[in-house]
């Protein structure tokens, strides 16, 4: 995330680590090194096949809300968002989402319209994070950013 861009990584749960960035040899009859005999295919079919679709989907999606930031002025327990509307024409509108800092994904969603602005549903005294995900005509969404102080 670091040149802005979000990502992720496609791995196996069963990753042999004797067989990624090692200089081919076999030591005590343990081959290492990435070598055609140990790929399989299939297996990198499946995953090619979900890069794609998962690229598709984003391509289809709005972008991310831009300068989404949580306003922290006022002395208040009420947390208010704000951010730049997307210039998509077939921009739908938000959905404002969140999660207990400790669930892996986001647990509550709140549709909010057409909207810039709208007052967070967490306090911002709340062990949760809340973000905002723009929606288009068709369904398609894209990922919720995260807001900065503002």
């Amino acid at each position: 995330m670091q040149q802005g861009y979000p990502a992720a990584r496609f791995t196996e749960p069963h990753e042999n680590f004797a067989h990624e960035h090692q200089n081919t040899r076999v030591e005590n009859a343990v081959q290492f090194g990435d070598l055609i005999d140990f790929v399989d295919f299939a297996y990198v079919e499946r995953v090619a096949r979900v890069n794609a679709a998962t690229l598709w989907s984003l391509a289809q999606g709005p972008g991310t809300p831009k300068n989404l930031r949580i306003l922290t002025q006022a002395l208040t327990n009420d947390t208010d968002l704000v951010w730049t509307r997307g210039a998509e024409p077939d921009l739908a509108g938000y959905e404002v989402v969140w999660r207990e800092t400790t669930d892996p994904d986001w647990t509550h969603v709140i549709p909010v319209g057409d909207v810039t602005s709208v007052p967070s549903p967490t306090s911002r005294r709340t062990t949760s994070i809340s973000a905002c995900a723009p929606s288009t005509t068709a369904g398609h969404h894209s990922p919720a950013a995260f807001p900065t102080p503002g």
